[in-house]
């Protein structure tokens, strides 16, 4: 199936699954401000899925973890380490995130998941370089998943 790639609120999205660009479970996430997409996760959400992902531990820089999606439409959330310890993303944080939340929508069996443009937040990464790094991994791998990616656009 094709990407494709929207303007608009990621949690607006009719999917199955999200994608949460999170940071690596080492600073514990009551003493975070979320900011970004798990902010807004947070506000509508609530925080049951930043619990789970907590009970997961730290996680490796491009790795990934599925929690519920707490109040939330949705049939899960898939948290992915895409910023280091400094905040910052690299290419190859934002193609592991990408890669290994594919994976992880398969193994749940999701047909439909929501990106936003990983490492273009708080990761300080360039957005149409990021996207592209993102196209490059998707357009490969995502198969049989309907996947779009959401520019954030208020």
């Amino acid at each position: 199936m094709p990407v494709s790639v929207v303007e608009g609120d990621l949690l607006d999205q009719p999917v199955e699954a999200i994608v949460n660009a999170w940071n690596r479970n080492i600073i514990p996430w009551w003493l975070l401000l979320p900011q970004g997409v798990s902010g807004a996760i947070k506000r509508r959400g609530g925080v049951g899925p930043f619990r789970e992902v907590a009970r997961a531990g730290p996680m490796p820089l491009g790795s990934a973890v599925v929690t519920s999606a707490g109040r939330l439409p949705f049939k899960a959330i898939i948290h992915v380490a895409g910023i280091d310890m400094l905040w910052r993303a690299s290419e190859r944080s934002i193609q592991d995130s990408v890669r290994n939340a594919l994976a992880k929508a398969r193994e749940q069996g999701f047909r439909s998941v929501a990106f936003p443009v990983i490492g273009a937040g708080s990761g300080s990464f360039d957005e149409a370089r990021a996207l592209e790094l993102m196209r490059q991994v998707l357009d490969v791998e995502a198969g049989a998943l309907d996947v779009s990616v959401v520019r954030f656009r208020p």
